[in-house]
């Protein structure tokens, strides 16, 4: 009797062991797919304000057209940084301002569904849409207005 008790405890403890390790791991999946989550829907637009505050200096950030696609144009000397979206993707083109480049020249990023930019009176505003349909909005101040580089 003594032995079938210990048994009946030891399967016990077992059971609520196994019960603990499950949910852990659960909890565990559910925060890394949120972390994940967060993560894609932030690169983008961190990735952007980036490049644009390594830019910021006077007449160095401009909105283009680039063959039909929106573009960011980062560089006010005979070499830019094109920075838009083309074809499911983040791209990036580091040309000559006269280069005769499409946009499939340039440097697949990361996969994003649309970027939407706008330029106007010192203020630089980003949507991105990313693979996951939702919408993130960037707004920066360029400090170049002010004459000096941020």
């Amino acid at each position: 009797m003594d032995t079938l008790l210990a048994l009946l405890l030891f399967g016990l403890f077992s059971v609520c062991v196994l019960a603990v390790l499950l949910t852990g791991a659960d909890a565990y999946r559910r925060l890394t797919q949120r972390d994940r989550l967060a993560f894609d829907s932030r690169t983008c637009t961190q990735y952007v304000a980036t490049r644009v505050r390594q830019n910021d200096s006077l007449d160095s950030v401009t909105v283009e057209d680039f063959d039909g696609v929106d573009a960011l144009v980062l560089g006010d000397g005979e070499y830019v940084t094109r920075v838009y979206c083309y074809q499911g993707k983040l791209m990036e083109l580091y040309s000559t301002r006269e280069d005769a480049l499409t946009p499939a020249a340039g440097e697949a990023i990361m996969d994003l569904d649309w970027l939407e930019m706008g330029l106007s009176n010192d203020l630089l505003t980003i949507q991105v849409l990313d693979t996951r349909g939702e919408v993130s909005t960037l707004c920066l101040s360029l400090r170049s207005g002010e004459g000096g580089a941020a």
